[in-house]
């Protein structure tokens, strides 16, 4: 019989589509995997902003992961957007139930501007009680800043950073540099067993990179369900979601910052088949 992985996305909902959990079923379907969903929260939003955020309850947050982990029993899990402290501890409660084999965790506190997304008291309650149950998290530099409460301007401070996350959580951790400035974009990984590694590549110029956080955490999700080590899986991840930022950068899609296209070979294929019947 045919199998391809399961994972399950714990995440918010992008009604515009491009990121959240819309974003990480179409990044695991095009990556060869299964997506199941557990929605923490209902977004409206477009391409423009986010207009209004309303969180479901803890409860069928909590129902959700159970229904999917006790049936379809994924190998692999991201968490996104976590909205409260009684989610954090419902999410929290059911990683330790059924110790799934990987947690990616996308830490979504910080805003393109800038802004806190949650309460100070949320932040604390997920670095006691989230973190520690990660195989990795995927903070950008913002979010590693509001993790370490130190500031990050260069790699060494990157590194800095990471180490520190890594000691306090006993996790491997991906520090996202995509906000230095440059045209050269550096990410870090510190390995749960203290190995660096940096991942270096030419940043793609395009005016549409909504859910690229998303897509790349969902990505590593997959590739580590596949049986990829942590390393080869983040560099897997960031090919994909580099093939998508340059399918998607000439998209007209909305108004402001639009997605990335997910389905990158899809239009190449597209023309063969289309050829081919010709």
């Amino acid at each position: 019989m045919e199998s391809h992985p399961v994972i399950l996305s714990i995440a918010g909902s992008d009604c515009s589509g491009g990121a959240g959990i819309q974003a990480d079923i179409k990044t695991i379907s095009a990556l060869g995997g299964y997506a199941a969903s557990a929605i923490t929260a209902v977004t409206i939003q477009n391409t423009l902003g986010v207009r209004a955020v309303q969180a479901m309850s803890p409860e069928i947050v909590r129902g959700q992961i159970e229904a999917v982990m006790e049936d379809l029993q994924p190998v692999s899990i991201k968490i996104g957007m976590v909205h409260d402290i009684q989610t954090v501890h419902a999410i929290a409660d059911c990683l330790r139930k059924y110790t799934p084999e990987y947690v990616v965790y996308d830490p979504v506190m910080v805003s393109t501007s800038g802004r806190k997304l949650m309460t100070d008291e949320t932040i604390e309650e997920i670095k006691k009680e989230l973190l520690p149950l990660a195989t990795l998290i995927t903070p950008n530099i913002d979010e590693a800043t509001v993790l370490t409460g130190k500031s990050i301007h260069n790699i060494q401070e990157m590194q800095e950073a990471a180490k520190i996350l890594t000691e306090n959580f006993h996790t491997s951790v991906l520090v996202k540099g995509g906000h230095l400035e440059g045209d050269v974009m550096f990410d870090l990984l510190h390995t749960a067993e203290f190995i660096y590694h940096i991942y270096k590549e030419k940043k793609v110029e395009s005016n549409n990179l909504h859910g690229t956080g998303c897509t790349l955490s969902s990505a590593i999700a997959t590739c580590l369900a596949k049986g990829y080590p942590i390393q080869d899986s983040i560099q897997h991840a960031k090919t994909y979601i580099t093939q998508a930022i340059i399918a998607g950068k000439d998209l007209h899609i909305g108004h402001g910052n639009g997605p990335l296209w997910h389905f990158p070979d899809s239009i190449a294929q597209m023309c063969t088949f289309c050829a081919v019947v010709s």
